[in-house]
């Protein structure tokens, strides 16, 4: 994943797993709809790499965090999609409490004179 802006590249790099739990929260999809969904609901600011897409998704899936099987796509082609378990819920709501945590910190440090 990069951003237009890749030296924030790496910090967002580790939120990748997180975004796909995040995709998968509204049901089963394939690689190709998981890239443009993330994608389109950061407004384009966030480009998924196929490169980072697939190994990202090999590790969820060896975690037992989601699971695959292969079903059709909406242009009629075999695809491999990918369905969030139980403990990828699980471990979603771990990984966006951390960045909750993350990003107030990151507040802090920026605009120290709004916490007072």
């Amino acid at each position: 994943m990069a951003r237009e802006d890749t030296s924030s590249g790496d910090l967002l790099q580790g939120t990748l797993d997180m975004l796909i739990l995040q995709t998968l929260v509204m049901g089963p999809s394939h690689a190709h709809a998981i890239a443009h969904a993330i994608e389109r609901r950061s407004d384009e600011i966030l480009q998924v790499e196929h490169g980072s897409l697939y190994p990202a998704l090999y590790r969820l899936d060896d975690r037992g965090w989601i699971v695959s099987f292969w079903g059709t796509s909406d242009n009629n082609r075999k695809a491999k999609y990918y369905r969030l378990t139980k403990a990828g819920r699980k471990q979603l709501t771990a990984e966006t409490s951390r960045w909750e945590r993350l990003v107030r910190g990151i507040g802090r440090v920026l605009r120290p004179a709004e916490e007072q």
